[in-house]
């Protein structure tokens, strides 16, 4: 759960944010909802087309924007957040300026989202003396100077060692993790091309352990990308970008047109982990045999990729491990593959077969020794048991070979049935990592 005042949202479905400027310059709806009455409105207008949390911000953050006095900030936002707040909804304040965060929790938000990552201890100081919920963005520069130069020698790896770095910040602060969300801030100093390669590694963030924040909507990536030259028309195009974003690992969706983006998020398909193991190298020469093990696997993922209406979200590195239950055989090279599909679980789970019998797999004794071995570890809001398929896998659990892999991907990782990853009880087939 992301943690949000009194508010929880559950992280494994998404949930959407829509965006209330109340705002005369922000960069595709300013001075549409600058007014109390019709700021209010379409909060409200927000709620009904589907968002769970409405976002007010009373200050321009587009490249260039220049910086508005807090008096005129907290006169454009603390009264829409009482009045939001007082109906039970969510209001998240998107300010930058500890000021006006602490006079908008004081009058009801329970989010508070800095653009500027909480780079400013008083900033930190409102946050940990609340319980709202944080979203921490990146951000090279500031709003006024953030697109003149954004440069990056792996964009992917320094957003995530700064969010990964801001996050941690907050927890040494005594905020609790369950309330803290990142942004990978996209289009917030960045070109489009550094932008479109940070949205489409969005896994890669995911794999930081809090709810990601998806803020693509009629972003200048999407412009370009997609070669719609205005912003108000980017929305089919952007609710597109939040779908394919939240299949990778994104939690929440920012977004202008909620409807729109409500409708094409309900086309996402369960998270299913697959846990693939091999303990006999057809391939390889003497004393090569790890190596063929993994070449094992990779044929194996290789194969994944021809699943009907599926896609592979995130593979975790090799894990080598002890023979599980039947003790007097080779080690096991081990990995766990990430995918989305609309393949029901025992549909799924013959195509699988066919793989594990593709690459010679023998089932002569329980247990034993395979050439490659695919389960079906969970299946999100899927539990069952029964004589084919039980899920989620009974053993799962209890093996650290599936435990330390899976906590690579999904630190906060929590299984259909609602009981969360723990690496500590994983004590079955000791894993390590070997690449």
């Amino acid at each position: 759960m992301w943690s949000c005042g009194n508010y929880e949202f559950d992280e494994r479905m998404p949930i959407i944010m829509g965006i209330l400027n109340v705002t005369p310059d922000s960069f595709s709806d300013g001075g549409l909802h600058d007014s109390f009455e019709a700021a209010v409105a379409h909060g409200r207008q927000l709620v009904e087309d589907g968002a769970h949390i409405v976002d007010v911000g009373g200050e321009s953050t587009r490249p260039g924007a220049a910086e508005v006095s807090l008096e005129e900030e907290l006169a454009r936002t603390v009264d829409v957040v009482a009045a939001l707040a007082a109906e039970g909804i969510c209001v998240s304040i998107d300010t930058r300026h500890a000021e006006v965060a602490r006079a908008c929790v004081e009058a009801g938000a329970s989010i508070i989202n800095d653009i500027s990552g909480f780079r400013d201890p008083v900033m930190v100081q409102v946050a940990t003396e609340c319980q709202a919920g944080l979203v921490v963005m990146h951000m090279q520069g500031t709003p006024a100077t953030m697109q003149d130069n954004p440069t990056y020698v792996d964009v992917v790896a320094e957003v995530c060692d700064y969010l990964r770095q801001q996050a941690r910040m907050l927890e040494d602060a005594g905020i609790a993790p369950e309330r803290i969300c990142v942004d990978p801030g996209p289009g917030f100093g960045k070109t489009p091309e550094q932008t479109l390669e940070l949205v489409r590694n969005i896994h890669e963030v995911a794999r930081l352990g809090y709810p990601v924040m998806a803020a693509l909507s009629r972003k200048s990536y999407i412009g370009k990308a997609y070669g719609i030259d205005n912003p108000l028309e980017r929305d089919e195009a952007s609710a597109t970008e939040a779908l394919m974003a939240c299949e990778a690992g994104a939690t929440v969706v920012r977004t202008h047109n909620v409807e729109l983006t409500a409708a094409a998020l309900r086309n996402m398909r369960p998270l299913v982990v697959l846990g693939l193991g091999s303990n006999i190298a057809l391939v390889g020469e003497q004393g090569q045999e790890q190596e063929g093990k993994i070449a094992q696997i990779n044929h194996a993922i290789a194969q994944l990729c021809s699943v009907p209406d599926s896609l592979i979200v995130d593979i975790s590195s090799f894990y080598a491990s002890e023979p599980a239950y039947k003790e007097d055989q080779d080690e096991f090279v081990n990995a766990i593959v990430l995918m989305r599909t609309g393949v029901p679980p025992l549909e799924l789970l013959d195509y699988l077969h066919a793989i594990e019998n593709s690459l010679g797999r023998v089932r002569h004794e329980e247990n034993g020794p395979r050439t490659i071995d695919v389960d079906i570890v969970d299946y999100q809001m899927y539990v069952a048991q029964s004589e084919r398929l039980t899920l989620p896998h009974p053993l799962a659990r209890e093996r650290d070979f599936v435990a330390k892999p899976l906590n690579e991907l999904r630190p906060r990782f929590a299984f259909a049935d609602d009981v969360p990853l723990d690496v500590s009880k994983a004590t079955v087939g000791a894993a390590r990592r070997i690449s």
